[in-house]
């Protein structure tokens, strides 16, 4: 058995990414989201989702923005103070800080928790957690994750590493660009059994891991295809960003851009349908995965 989730990320980040995600959901593929609680359009997000019946995540979000708990109590996270304190900006300079044990675990618990909490207060139901540029890969940010999300009474948390190997044969050849990438998250996937441990010791859910960070900004229908032909069996996530290009998009911080209204098109397209059918995957969200 072959079963997928289509979760789209970065709910709350603008208005058009929102209404893009909703539409992606309604009249497409997609079948489950996570929202950023700190992101500029989270109450227009809530409200969306809320009328859609959206399945709802916390898309953790501690670094490239600003922090729900004020500067004092998460020093280690932020640069600035007050209303101008802000996440350091920048993946690598961040898993340094992380693997070197520059960041406090108990601060990262607390912004999570407080982060999982703005969802659910609104009436929402957070069904699992991730994390913006993936940074719960990293044991040190991972652990507290883990005990922030089950305080909140989340058990589910997304697994972000997945087989590369028959993805980058088949097609990768054909888009050298994305070969640098395949590099970079190889080297990453030394994490890959740590987390798996860590995640079954802390009694929590995740699937067998994630397709779609390798070709974030890439995807296309035949990329679709592709990944969706190689799932392998188990249950498996496709990480996805469709969006509007508009004018709110243009002036917040983000490298994707015009790749989200790509991505839209592609995830409502009859072509993504037809990939899933003959391939015979089952789609499910994140609500099914836990019941």
């Amino acid at each position: 058995m072959r079963r997928l989730i289509i979760n789209a990320d970065d709910l709350g980040l603008t208005a058009g990414v929102n209404r893009a995600i909703v539409e992606a959901r309604q009249r497409g593929v997609v079948t489950s989201a996570t929202m950023m609680a700190n992101a500029g359009a989270v109450d227009d997000a809530i409200a969306r989702a809320s009328e859609a019946g959206l399945s709802v995540g916390c898309h953790v979000v501690l670094i490239d923005g600003a922090p729900m708990l004020p500067s004092k109590a998460i020093s280690s996270l932020v640069v600035g103070d007050g209303a101008g304190a802000r996440f350091r900006d920048g993946w690598v300079g961040f898993a340094s800080r992380a693997l070197r044990k520059r960041l406090d675990e108990d601060q990262i618990a607390a912004e999570v928790e407080a982060q999982i909490r703005k969802i659910q207060q609104t009436g929402l139901r957070v069904t699992h957690v991730d994390s913006h540029k993936h940074v719960h890969l990293l044991p040190p940010v991972l652990r507290p994750m883990l005990a922030a999300a089950k305080r909140c009474g989340v058990r589910v948390v997304r697994n972000p590493f997945a087989p590369l190997k028959p993805l980058a044969m088949a097609h990768l050849a054909r888009r050298p660009r994305l070969w640098t990438r395949y590099s970079e998250v190889k080297l990453l996937r030394r994490f890959s059994q740590e987390f798996r441990k860590t995640v079954a010791d802390a009694g929590m859910v995740t699937t067998d891991g994630t397709f779609g960070i390798l070709v974030t900004g890439a995807l296309d229908e035949e990329l679709f295809a592709a990944i969706v032909g190689s799932l392998p069996e188990g249950t498996w996530e496709l990480v996805c960003h469709p969006g509007y290009c508009d004018a709110e998009l243009r002036v917040v911080r983000t490298r994707l851009r015009e790749s989200r209204e790509q991505e839209l098109r592609v995830l409502t397209s009859a072509a993504a349908r037809r990939a899933i059918e003959a391939a015979g995957v089952e789609l499910i969200s994140y609500a099914e995965l836990i019941g």
